[in-house]
């Protein structure tokens, strides 16, 4: 964790807007990482009908163990950790890291392992701002990070292919920006959003979602943070 805040969090809608606009400028879109021995999931779940955020961080050692030629790698988890604190802000469209980051960041607290990457399930820079989720905790962490989605936000895009690893660019504005990925991420399943988040290129981030696919639509840390998320996770 960084020594000194970014912000507060007690900002009305329209003050969190535009913070938003200045931090934007301040989002790394060029790689700027080390060398990866602990990648890092992160998700975000709410209880008590959206009283209380739920964030998980589970992770992973890299590389993963080999396993049988026509068997995905194996994780090995080696830590993860929840942190539950009161919502601090309703749902707004376009605002959801003033919602969901300051849990990651308790949740983040609590780790004794420090991840080199993390992947978040939500935005990057495929947001109408330019600062989802990802980007908005990687600021915050000084972190390397991946917006991993299940859904678009903003930006237009072609169908990529049929094929897993296939993706098309997600752009958006009237001079095309390019936003994203669409990703393939399995076969004649529906595809996912990825995106830069900070101090991550785009192709940077295809690369290492493709890498991180297992047998299911989700990437592995995204996937697995999740299960901690929506408490489907036993352990938990």
């Amino acid at each position: 964790m960084p020594d000194t805040a970014l912000h507060d969090w007690n900002l009305a809608p329209k003050e969190a807007i535009a913070l938003q606009k200045r931090l934007a400028g301040r989002v790394e879109r060029a790689d700027r990482l080390d060398p990866v021995r602990h990648l890092a999931g992160v998700d975000i779940g709410f209880e008590e009908d959206g009283a209380i955020t739920r964030a998980a961080v589970v992770v992973l050692a890299w590389p993963p163990v080999a396993s049988g030629e026509f068997e995905p790698a194996t994780f090995e988890i080696v830590e993860q950790v929840v942190h539950r604190e009161p919502t601090r802000m309703p749902y707004v469209p376009g605002l959801l890291s003033f919602r969901e980051v300051p849990a990651a960041l308790g949740a983040f607290e609590k780790l004794t392992t420090r991840p080199q990457l993390a992947m978040v399930d939500g935005q990057g820079i495929a947001h109408p701002r330019r600062i989802g989720v990802a980007s908005h905790l990687g600021l915050w962490l000084d972190l390397p990070t991946i917006g991993v989605a299940k859904t678009r936000l903003c930006g237009r895009h072609e169908e990529p292919g049929p094929a897993r690893g296939d993706w098309t660019p997600l752009v958006d504005g009237p001079d095309d920006e390019t936003i994203g990925a669409v990703l393939r991420s399995r076969a004649k399943v529906k595809p996912i959003f990825v995106s830069p988040g900070h101090r991550v290129s785009l192709a940077t981030a295809v690369d290492w979602v493709i890498r991180c696919l297992g047998r299911t639509k989700l990437p592995e840390p995204t996937r697995l943070a999740d299960r901690l998320a929506s408490r489907r996770d036993p352990r938990c």
